[in-house]
């Protein structure tokens, strides 16, 4: 028998747009794979992500033995599509990967339409993507077909919580490949106290700026208290599509004197803005937003959607209906009128955030899941 040891796992991580808590979970697990060992690469768009995307990106090279390849890549399936596909198939073809591990609607096409071709194992995390639209419309029907086809050709499916798989079971089907649920963690660094800005408002919105995330709710939600005479304040740090039509709200709702937008600045800067984080969303997966404000000890005011619940465990009950101006309401003026009682409940959060979510779990799991498979 030979003493040599098996060759490191490699794994090729493909993404569409480098921004937000699904890029951060591939910036983790590509940090943590490498140091256990493996050799990690990363595909991208190239047009999207600025500055911020770019400078992340540089700081893991070290991290990346197979490179980190962008291109550019449309939001929604086209003909551009099989460029993107034909050009990092043949960068993918001189590095011969084990793994491609796609994330993301798109990501997750790209690594199962080429993993077979290139004799690689092809992973798929939804990461919400294709899973948030609606069973019955157009959009859901297209996607969810696409979904199926893609899933004859996919080796492991991870979930990053139980609503996530219960989705695509409904959505979808069951899948005939292997699959587990492994949820999103963050590091020992995240647990950090925020420094709350001298001029810290009482809301704070961090996020992408679109339909998807409520921010529209938020602002009538905002517009009843100041109906109420109850005076308020809200930063809403972020970019996106959707950010012209939310100013435009504000203006129209006359809340010009309480609400002020920041533009893009790093989740621990938007924190030290606000002392309660708002997250209003319609639909959301397993996200990185809440875990890093728990981690930060901020107290939160989110909905109901997605695997939010799994993260609240038993104060699942306090999270607001989505997509309901009026509960968002009632939730935003208890904050204003019980801070003791918001900051007991952001300790209680922080302790079970804490204790169950970890990066290393996850990157671990991860691992492990590609092993078995």
């Amino acid at each position: 028998m030979s003493d040599n040891p098996p060759p490191a796992l490699s794994v090729i991580h493909v993404l569409r747009t480098p921004v937000g808590g699904l890029f951060r979970h591939v910036c983790d697990l590509t940090k943590m794979q490498s140091e256990a060992g493996l050799q990690v690469g990363i595909f991208c768009d190239s047009e999207t992500g600025g500055e911020n995307a770019a400078g992340i990106l540089k700081l893991l090279e070290h991290n990346c033995s197979l490179g980190i390849h962008r291109f550019p890549v449309g939001r929604l399936p086209g003909i551009s599509d099989w460029t993107t596909i034909r050009r990092l198939r043949k960068s993918l073809a001189t590095l011969s990967p084990d793994i491609l591990h796609g994330h993301g609607a798109k990501g997750g096409a790209y690594a199962r339409i080429l993993g077979h071709s290139i004799n690689a194992k092809a992973f798929y995390t939804p990461h919400g993507g294709s899973l948030h639209y609606k069973t019955g419309s157009l959009s859901g029907f297209i996607f969810f077909r696409l979904e199926s086809m893609l899933s004859r050709r996919t080796d492991g499916i991870i979930f990053e919580c139980a609503f996530s798989q219960k989705t695509y079971r409904r959505k979808i089907g069951n899948p005939s490949c292997a699959m587990r649920i492994i949820h999103n963690g963050i590091s020992d660094d995240d647990f950090q106290p925020r420094q709350l800005d001298g001029k810290a408002s009482d809301f704070v919105f961090v996020g992408e700026l679109r339909h998807l995330k409520g921010v529209d709710i938020l602002l009538k939600a905002l517009a009843i208290l100041q109906q109420k005479g109850l005076q308020c304040s809200c930063t809403i740090v972020g970019e996106g599509p959707d950010a012209g039509e939310f100013k435009k709200m504000s203006g129209q709702l006359d809340l010009k004197d309480c609400v002020k937008f920041t533009g893009f600045q790093p989740a621990s800067k938007g924190f030290s803005l606000g002392r309660h984080l708002v997250i209003p969303s319609r639909a959301e997966s397993f996200p990185y937003i809440i875990l890093e404000g728990a981690a930060a000890g901020m107290p939160i005011i989110t909905t109901r959607v997605g695997g939010i619940a799994e993260i609240f465990g038993e104060q699942a009950s306090l999270l607001v209906t989505p997509d309901n101006v009026e509960n968002l309401g009632k939730a935003l003026e208890f904050a204003l009128k019980n801070p003791d009682k918001m900051t007991s409940r952001a300790e209680i959060l922080h302790q079970r955030v804490k204790q169950r979510f970890k990066a290393s779990t996850m990157a671990a799991a991860t691992i492990d899941f590609y092993s078995s498979v």
